[in-house]
């Protein structure tokens, strides 16, 4: 049988998902769109502020980027969970939390920053990229 998860399967409709899933069992307020499009964008250049400072051998200012990781994620991660409290038990929601960590921990543990830098660029490449079903699963949940 071949595994929807990894993505064999044809393209989801939106009568296809569950019913949490669907836009009005979002919680919302207004702006809320152009807000994570603004932290996102924030946390888009701490992002390339801290692959610059580890590129280019300037460590003086990879802190400060990667503290302006983690506070934009927060308020991303934030966000989410609140619009959708689901968010938090699906695979792509408890895999933010260990970014965070990851973030975090660049912060504290500067002589291994670069390591754990292209480890979060990648692993966070593969999870946001990878098939609607994956993203979504419940681990520890029957379908």
């Amino acid at each position: 049988m071949v595994n929807p998860a990894l993505g064999h399967t044809r393209a989801m409709s939106t009568h296809d998902l569950p019913h949490d899933f669907a836009p009005s069992n979002r919680r919302d307020f207004p702006g809320r769109r152009w807000l994570l499009v603004a932290l996102r964008s924030v946390h888009l250049i701490g992002v390339v502020l801290v692959g610059a400072a580890l590129l280019g051998d300037q460590d003086a200012y990879r802190p400060a980027a990667a503290a302006l990781m983690l506070v934009t994620g927060i308020g991303l991660y934030g966000i989410e969970v609140w619009s959708k409290p689901r968010h938090a038990v699906e695979l792509a929601g408890l895999f933010i939390p260990l970014k965070l960590a990851g973030v975090a921990a660049m912060i504290v543990l500067p002589q291994l920053a670069a390591g754990i830098f292209w480890l979060l660029l990648v692993a966070s490449s593969i999870v946001s990229h990878a098939p609607a079903a994956f993203r979504h699963l419940r681990p520890g949940q029957r379908n």
